[in-house]
């Protein structure tokens, strides 16, 4: 395995496990689904969500065939981002594709487990609210701008160390 390749894997794993730690933390120990709406900073709080959907809550799925068709969703993206990695010579790519894959996975573990994704991080102003989100998505989105930063900057290939 390249060297840029291990490291993107490394990363996925590490967002993978905090996501997973953060997640189970918030329903057990902290209990936030008997909490409520819990003020932690004037722009954020948490908040359990149940998102049976994807992103923002799109494409919402309550039957099991929903739900399974959007676990195989995310094996199939999951196993062409790690054959990406593979192939991506480029560090901020590389990374933007670490950061999809940990989160991908993550998500794709509380629909199997759950049957819904757990969010819980609620960003807001006043009255004005963001969706409800967590680690795994907050890692996609870095990691999809990763790769336009990627795209956008051209390829350059990481030297490799003798």
């Amino acid at each position: 395995m390249i060297p840029v390749a291990r490291r993107a894997f490394l990363l996925a794993t590490l967002v993978f496990i905090l996501d997973q730690a953060i997640k189970l933390w918030m329903l057990y120990p902290f209990a936030l689904g008997d909490k409520g709406r819990v003020p932690v900073l004037p722009v954020f709080d948490l908040v359990l969500i149940w998102n049976t959907g994807v992103s923002y809550g799109l494409l919402q799925q309550e039957s099991e065939f929903g739900r399974w068709a959007l676990v195989a969703l995310h094996i199939v993206a999951s196993a062409f981002i790690a054959w990406w990695i593979f192939r991506e010579h480029d560090r901020p790519s590389s990374i933007g594709l670490a950061l999809i894959l940990g989160g991908a996975v993550g998500n794709g573990l509380d629909r199997i487990v759950f049957g819904a994704v757990v969010d819980y991080a609620l960003l807001h102003w006043g009255p004005v609210t963001w969706y409800v989100f967590n680690l795994a998505d907050a890692a996609i989105v870095a990691g999809v701008l990763l790769l336009l930063y990627g795209a956008l900057r051209g390829q350059r290939p990481e030297r490799e160390a003798p």
